[in-house]
């Protein structure tokens, strides 16, 4: 199965509201799961300002230069590992400076694991996904004070 027919179920179980999806075909199971999240409020949320501008890095970052943070987020669906194996150390906390090219965890997909590597250079603000937690295409992953110099 390829990723783009992955994707494209990913956007299905959203827009059904769906938490899980089991699919075979020739002989290949792949399992999607999406991560909970909190009832919507009764009450409509503020609106919020817009940035002044705003660029999108090839990886999917997003970067707000009025900030200056990055935004990480996912560029495929799958599960994330904030360590290369259980017990170790952490790519990246709260905390940690990071060059363009370190890598910051691994998103496994269809049994392959996938290295993200920041592709800017700052301080990690903030780590906003769990350990072992599915992730979609675009779902934030790290929020990255952006430093002027690279």
């Amino acid at each position: 199965m390829e990723s783009k027919e992955i994707r494209r179920y990913a956007k299905l179980m959203q827009e059904l509201e769906l938490s899980s999806l089991e699919i075979t075909e020739n002989g290949t199971t792949v399992k999607l799961q999406r991560a909970r999240t909190e009832a919507p409020s009764a009450l409509p949320a503020a609106p919020q300002p817009a940035p002044n501008h705003t660029e999108q890095a090839q990886d999917g970052a997003v970067i707000s230069d009025e900030a200056g943070i990055a935004t990480i987020t996912s560029p495929m669906v799958g599960t994330f590992y904030c360590a290369p194996a259980d017990g170790a150390e952490p790519y990246v906390s709260v905390g940690t400076r990071v060059k363009k090219g370190d890598v910051v965890c691994i998103i496994e997909a269809m049994k392959l694991m996938n290295e993200i590597t920041a592709e800017y250079s700052g301080i990690v603000e903030q780590v906003c996904i769990n350990d072992k937690e599915f992730v979609d295409y675009g779902t934030p992953l790290f929020k990255i004070r952006r430093e002027l110099r690279e």
